[in-house]
C-alpha cells in the first residue's frame, strides 16, 4: 500500500471507479451514489472553510446515525480538520468534558438540535451549526450559514497522511477517558486491513447497526464499506431497531453485518420468539467489541445460516487487530478472536520478552493502524508504548496455529487467593445454559481470598431458573475455585454508552445493592 494514501484520497478513487454504485441508502428515504457523495462532501467542505475552519481545528459532531453525519464527518477531514464524534445521549457535564478536552472549535448538530450539547457548547463559547440534507439532489444546508463559499478554495486543499482526522476517547475502565488522535494514515490502513480480511468489494452491502461515534460502527461498518465501493444502509430511525433490521437487510441485498454480542443476542431472541419468513443469504456475520460465547456463536450460525467471525479491536488500533478468517481462508475457532490482520502482534511478559505458543502474557501490537500516542498524556504514553510495542492491557495467548485467545483485561482478571481466573471463561459457561440469556462474572473484594467471584444473570423469558440452578450448573462445568460465590438474578445489566457491558459497572451496580441492603432502614 502506498504510504502517501489517505482515506480521503481512497474514497475519491472509489468514486471515480464506481461513480453510479450506491454508497449510502437511508431506509425508506433516499439513495446517494459514490459520485454524489463526493460532490456533497466537497460542497459541505467549502461551507466549513467559509465558517473559518482551518487545518488542525477540531470539529465536534453529535448526530444519530444519519447521512448528515457521514457527509459532515468526511467534509471535516477533507479540509484537514479533526472530526470528534460524540454520543448524542451524553449529559451536559459529559459534553462539557469532551468538548473542552478535545479543544473543539465548532459543534455540528442535527436539525432537531441537542439541548445538552448546545448548553455545554454555549458555556464554552463554541459556535453551533445545524446540518440538514433535505433530499439527495439538494446541497447540504448549514444554519447559521456563512456567506456562500467557494469550492475552488477546497480543491486547493491537499490532504496529508499525517493529518489527525479522528479524535476519540477510550472508554475509561480505570481512569478518566484518554484522548486518542488517529491520522488519515491510521484510518486508511485500518480500512484496507478490514477490506482484505473480509474480501469486501463493490458488491458488498450492509446495514449499520452500531453508533457511528464509536470505531466499530464508523470504521468496520461505514468507512470500510465505502472504501471498498460497497454500500451501507442507515436505519430510518437513525439507530438500530430489531424490528426493521431484517427487512432493511433484505431490501438492500445485504451480504454481511457487524455487531456487538448484545445486538446478536437481541436478534437471536427475536428469531426464537418471532422469526422472519426468510433471511438474506449472507457471506458472513462479524462480532466484535466484547467476547462472544461459543454457545451464542453456534446459535447465530444455526439461526442465520452464515459463518460468524469473531474479531478483536480497540480504538487505539483504529479498530481492527485480529479476526477469524472467512471459511475459504481457514477455520474460524469459537472462543478465539482469530489471527492478526495487517499488523505485528506479540505476547509479552513483564520484561518485554515475546512469549512462545500457548504462553500467556500481555497482548501487544505495532503497525500503521496504531495511534502515535494519547493526547497530552505523557504518563499514559510511557506505559502504553514500553519496549517499542503498544500495550493493549489485555492478557491472552497465541495457539500453535497463530490464533489469539483472550483471557481478560489485566485489571479484570479475578485474583482469588493467588489463582487468576478469567471472567470471560465463567461468562461462557453461564450463557451455555439453555435458560440463561446473558451472564457476566466479576470480582468482588473478599476478606479471606482478597477477591471472590460473583455473577449477574438474566434468565430467558419464561424461565424459572434460580440461583441454586445456576450454581449447580457452574459446579458441573467449572473447577471449584472458579464457581461464583453469589449469583444476582436480574432482568437488565448496566451498559456503557456504546452498549458494552463493562464488568466494573456491573460489579459496582450489584455491590451497591448488597451494601445498601445491610444499612438498617430508618425507623425499622
Amino acid at each position: 500500500m502506498a504510504t502517501n494514501l489517505t482515506l480521503t484520497r481512497l474514497l475519491k478513487l472509489v468514486a471515480e471507479k464506481f461513480p453510479t454504485r450506491n454508497a449510502i441508502s437511508v431506509s425508506g428515504k433516499f439513495i446517494v451514489t459514490h459520485e454524489r457523495l463526493q460532490q456533497l462532501i466537497e460542497q459541505a467542505a467549502s461551507q466549513l472553510v467559509a465558517a473559518g475552519i482551518q487545518p488542525g481545528d477540531v470539529v465536534a459532531l453529535t448526530f444519530p446515525n444519519t447521512i448528515e453525519f457521514v457527509i459532515m464527518f468526511l467534509a471535516v477531514i477533507r479540509v484537514r480538520a479533526t472530526a470528534a464524534p460524540l454520543n448524542s445521549a451524553y449529559m451536559p457535564e459529559e459534553f462539557e468534558f469532551y468538548l473542552s478536552d478535545s479543544e473543539s472549535k465548532l459543534l455540528l448538530i442535527a436539525k432537531e438540535g441537542n439541548e445538552a450539547a448546545e448548553a455545554a457548547a454555549a458555556k464554552l463559547n463554541i459556535p453551533r451549526i445545524k446540518v440538514t440534507l433535505p433530499n439527495s439532489d439538494s446541497d447540504v444546508s448549514l444554519s447559521p450559514s456563512s456567506p456562500l463559499s467557494d469550492c475552488d478554495l477546497v480543491s486547493e486543499i491537499v490532504n496529508d497522511p499525517s493529518d489527525v482526522a479522528l479524535f476519540l476517547h477510550t472508554s475509561g475502565t480505570t481512569s478518566r477517558p484518554k484522548g486518542v488522535p488517529l491520522t488519515q494514515h491510521n484510518l486508511v490502513s485500518s480500512v484496507n486491513n478490514i477490506k482484505s480480511v473480509y474480501k469486501l468489494t463493490e458488491s458488498d452491502s450492509t446495514v449499520i447497526v452500531l453508533p457511528l461515534f464509536h470505531v466499530h460502527g464508523l470504521i468496520a461498518g461505514l468507512l470500510s464499506s465505502l472504501g471498498a465501493g460497497g454500500s451501507v444502509t442507515l436505519p430510518a430511525s437513525g439507530r438500530f431497531s430489531a424490528s426493521s433490521f431484517w427487512s432493511d437487510m433484505i431490501k438492500s441485498n445485504a451480504t454481511w453485518y457487524t455487531a456487538v454480542p448484545t445486538i446478536h443476542q437481541i436478534l437471536l431472541d427475536r428469531h426464537f420468539s418471532n422469526p422472519e419468513s426468510s433471511y438474506p443469504r449472507l457471506r458472513f456475520i462479524r462480532s466484535c467489541s466484547a467476547a462472544l460465547a461459543p454457545s451464542v456463536l453456534a446459535r447465530l450460525e444455526e439461526a442465520f445460516g452464515a459463518s460468524v467471525l469473531e474479531a478483536y479491536a480497540m480504538t487505539e488500533a483504529t479498530h481492527l487487530m485480529c479476526s477469524n478468517p472467512l471459511p475459504e481462508n481457514g477455520p474460524h475457532l469459537p472462543g478465539s478472536v482469530g489471527k492478526p490482520v495487517g499488523q505485528e502482534l506479540g505476547i509479552l511478559n513483564e520484561n518485554g520478552v515475546v512469549q512462545g505458543a500457548d504462553e500467556k502474557g500481555e497482548i501487544c501490537i505495532r503497525g500503521p493502524n496504531v495511534t502515535k500516542g494519547y493526547k497530552n498524556n505523557p504518563e499514559a504514553n510511557k506505559s502504553a508504548f514500553q519496549f517499542g510495542w503498544f500495550h493493549t492491557g489485555d492478557v491472552g495467548y497465541l495457539d500453535s496455529d497463530g490464533y489469539l485467545h483472550l483471557v481478560g483485561r489485566i485489571k479484570e482478571l479475578i485474583n482469588r487467593g493467588g489463582e487468576k481466573i478469567s471472567p470471560i471463561e465463567v461468562d461462557a459457561v453461564l450463557v451455555s445454559h439453555p435458560e440463561i440469556a446473558q451472564g457476566v462474572a466479576f470480582g468482588v473484594p473478599d476478606d479471606k481470598y482478597g477477591e471472590e467471584i460473583n455473577c449477574a444473570v438474566i434468565p430467558r423469558e419464561g424461565s424459572k431458573i434460580d440461583e441454586g440452578d445456576v450454581l449447580g450448573f457452574c459446579k458441573k462445568n467449572l473447577a471449584a475455585f472458579k464457581v461464583p460465590k453469589k449469583v444476582f438474578m436480574t432482568d437488565s445489566l448496566p451498559k456503557t454508552a456504546t452498549g458494552k457491558i463493562q464488568r466494573r459497572l456491573v460489579a459496582e451496580h450489584f455491590l451497591a445493592q448488597i451494601s445498601t441492603a445491610k444499612v438498617p432502614k430508618f425507623g425499622a
